[in-house]
């Protein structure tokens, strides 16, 4: 089984910067793709950022040229880099570990999440 503890979120101001890490560990050999989820209340959970073993990322529309995802396997670690902040980034980010880029399986394995509040 795979285990994934996420971190570095907290309250920032609108236009700074938060870097969230993710610990990965347990068995990966048949971990296709890494991502990053959020959800906000009354909201349903949606893709942040995405990325493959050979390191291709994807990103949605609203955070792309923003946020910035990248994994050190030395480290067993993911990262989401996200600068700009927006109110609207506020939600519960979760670590995502499966088979499909971007697309969340009842197979797939998750983090407990880590709050991200940006206030204007």
């Amino acid at each position: 089984q795979v285990q994934l503890v996420e971190s570095g979120g907290g309250s920032v101001q609108a236009g700074n910067s938060l870097r969230l890490s993710c610990a990965i560990s347990g068995n990966i050999v048949s971990v296709n793709a890494f991502g990053w989820y959020r959800q906000a209340p009354g909201k349903q959970r949606e893709l942040v950022a995405a990325i493959t073993r050979g390191g291709s990322p994807t990103y949605a529309d609203s955070e792309k040229g923003r946020f910035t995802i990248s994994r050190d396997n030395a480290k067993s670690t993911l990262y989401l880099q996200m600068d700009s902040l927006k109110p609207e980034d506020t939600a519960v980010y979760y670590c995502n570990a499966g088979l499909l880029i971007g697309v969340p399986l009842e197979s797939d394995f998750w983090g407990q999440g880590t709050q991200v509040t940006v206030s204007s």
